[in-house]
C-alpha cells in the first residue's frame, strides 16, 4: 500500500513530446559532437552509418524501450526497481545491485560537469574573444590544467541543480522543450554557413564517402555497435528513472523510435558541422576531444565572422551538455528520494555537492579523462546488463511484453522475446566484454 501511494506521488512528464525530448537531451551529449564525426570518418564513412543504423534500430526498440517500460512498470528508479524484482523472487540482494547502476551515472556526472565548466568557459571566451583571438592549444591548456576551471565547474553544477529542484514537469521536461529545439536549430545554421566554406566538400567527402571494405573488418562493427550502445544512453539508469516518471497511456516503442531517430540526427548534424570546417582549414579530423576543444576554436579564429559562430557553437554544445548532465544527476537524485525520503531539493543539493567536492579532485591534468573512461569502462555497460537480465528474464513470463504494449494499439510481433530476452542481453554482454578488452568502444 505504501508503495502505490509513493507512486501516485511521484511527479509525472506531462506530454509524450515532453518525455521524448527529456530522453533526447540525456541522450544527445559529447560522443555526439566530437567521437561520432572521427569514427564515421574513420571506419569507412558512408559504410560506417549502415552497422551504426543497424544497431540504432535494435537497440532503441529492445534497449531504450525496455528501460523506460521497466522504470514505468515499477514506479522508481533502479535502486528500488531492482529491489522489487529480487523481492518477487524471494530475495534481498535487488537494492544492493541497484546500486551499481546509481553509481555509474553519478560517477559519469562527476567527470561530465568538469567538462561542462570548459564548456562554459568557451562559451565566456567566445563571447569576450579571447577563445578565438588566443592560441586554442595555450588556452584549452590553461582551462584544463589542475584546479584550472573551478569557478565555472561550480557554476555549471549549480545551474543544474537550479533546474532539477523545479522537479519533473516543471523542470526537466520545460528544460528540455526549450534547450533541445535551440539545440538542432543553432546547429543548422551552423551546417549552413560551414557549407560556404572552401574545399568543406573534403570534409562531406571524409564522412559520407563509403569504403565497402571497412564492412569486412570487425572494428567497423565493434564501434559501430559501442557508438550506438553508449550514444543512446543505454545503461539501466537514467532512462529507467525517466521511464517511472511516464504516463500508463504513452506508448514506449514509439518514444524509443524518436529518441533514436533524433539522437542520430544530432550525430549527424555534429558531422556536417564539423567534419568540413576542419577539413576546410586543413586540420586534423581524428584529434579525439581536442576536436571540439582546440581545433574547432582554431576553425573559428581563421573563419570570416568566426566569434559569432563560435559563440553559437558553444551555446548549442552548452544545451547538450545540460540535459545529458540533467538526467545523470537524475538517477541518484531519485535514490535519495526513495530509499530516504528525503524532499527533492536537498537530495539535488546532496548529488551536486558531491559532484563539486569530487569533481574539483578529479578536475586535475589527464584524470577527467582516467576517471571517465573508468566508469564508462567497468559500471556504465554493467548497470545496463543487470537491468536487462532483471527486466527480460527475472520478471515473470510475459511481464516484459505486457509492459511493453501498455499504451501501444498495435499488437507487438513474435520478435520482441528472442529480440529482447535473448539478442539484447546476449549483444549488451558482448558490449561489456569488448569494453573492457578494447578499452572503451563507444
Amino acid at each position: 500500500m505504501q508503495d502505490k501511494e509513493k507512486v501516485k506521488s511521484r511527479d509525472t512528464f506531462s506530454s509524450r513530446v515532453g518525455f521524448t525530448l527529456a530522453c533526447i537531451g540525456s541522450a544527445v551529449g559529447m560522443a555526439n559532437i566530437w567521437l561520432f564525426p572521427y569514427r564515421v570518418g574513420q571506419y569507412g564513412g558512408g559504410a560506417f552509418l549502415i552497422p551504426y543504423c543497424i544497431f540504432i534500430v535494435f537497440l532503441g526498440f529492445t534497449g531504450v524501450a525496455g528501460e523506460m517500460a521497466f522504470g514505468r512498470a515499477m514506479g522508481t528508479g533502479p535502486l528500488g526497481a531492482f529491489k522489487k524484482v529480487a523481492e518477487k523472487r524471494g530475495s534481498k540482494w535487488g537494492e544492493l545491485v541497484g546500486i551499481i547502476p546509481v553509481l555509474g551515472s553519478l560517477g559519469i556526472a562527476i567527470g561530465y560537469s568538469v567538462v561542462v565548466g570548459w564548456i562554459i568557459r568557451f562559451f565566456i571566451g567566445s563571447v569576450t574573444g579571447s577563445a578565438i583571438n588566443s592560441n586554442s592549444v595555450e588556452y584549452f591548456s590553461e582551462i584544463s590544467k589542475n584546479f584550472g576551471s573551478i569557478p565555472y565547474h561550480i557554476l555549471g553544477v549549480l545551474i543544474v541543480f537550479f533546474m532539477m529542484t523545479m522537479g519533473i514537469s516543471k523542470g526537466i521536461e520545460r528544460v528540455n522543450k526549450v534547450l533541445m529545439p535551440a539545440f538542432f536549430f543553432l546547429f543548422i545554421i551552423l551546417a549552413i554557413r560551414v557549407f560556404s566554406l572552401e574545399n568543406a566538400s573534403y570534409g562531406y567527402k571524409y564522412f559520407f564517402n563509403p569504403n565497402w571494405e571497412y564492412l569486412k573488418n570487425p572494428d567497423t562493427w565493434v564501434y559501430a555497435l559501442g557508438q550506438a550502445f553508449f550514444s543512446l544512453s543505454v545503461a539501466g539508469s537514467g532512462t529507467i528513472v525517466y521511464g517511472s516518471y511516464l504516463k500508463k497511456d504513452e506508448d514506449v516503442l514509439k518514444c524509443a523510435k524518436n529518441v533514436a531517430i533524433f539522437d542520430t540526427l544530432a550525430a549527424l548534424l555534429a558531422g556536417l558541422v564539423i567534419m568540413p570546417a576542419v577539413f576546410s582549414f586543413g586540420f586534423d579530423p581524428a584529434s579525439g576531444p581536442a576536436l571540439m576543444f582546440i581545433t574547432m576554436p582554431s576553425v573559428f579564429t581563421l573563419m570570416p565572422m568566426g566569434q559569432i559562430f563560435s559563440v553559437l557553437f558553444f551555446v548549442a554544445v552548452l544545451f547538450a551538455a545540460i540535459t545529458s548532465l540533467m538526467n545523470l544527476f537524475e538517477t541518484p537524485v531519485e535514490a535519495l528520494q526513495e530509499k530516504f525520503g528525503l524532499s527533492r531539493f536537498l537530495s539535488a543539493f546532496i548529488v551536486s555537492a558531491i559532484t563539486i567536492g569530487v569533481g574539483i579532485f578529479v578536475e586535475s591534468g589527464d584524470s577527467v579523462g582516467s576517471w571517465m573512461d573508468a566508469v564508462s569502462i567497468y559500471i556504465i555497460p554493467l548497470g545496463a546488463l543487470i537491468a536487462g537480465i532483471m527486466f527480460y528474464w527475472l520478471c515473470e513470463k510475459g511481464f516484459a511484453r505486457e509492459q511493453v504494449q501498455l499504451g501501444r494499439k498495435k499488437k507487438i510481433g513474435k520478435w520482441f522475446e528472442p529480440a529482447t530476452k535473448y539478442m539484447f542481453v546476449g549483444i549488451t554482454l558482448v558490449v561489456y566484454i569488448l569494453n573492457i578488452l578494447f578499452k572503451g568502444i563507444g
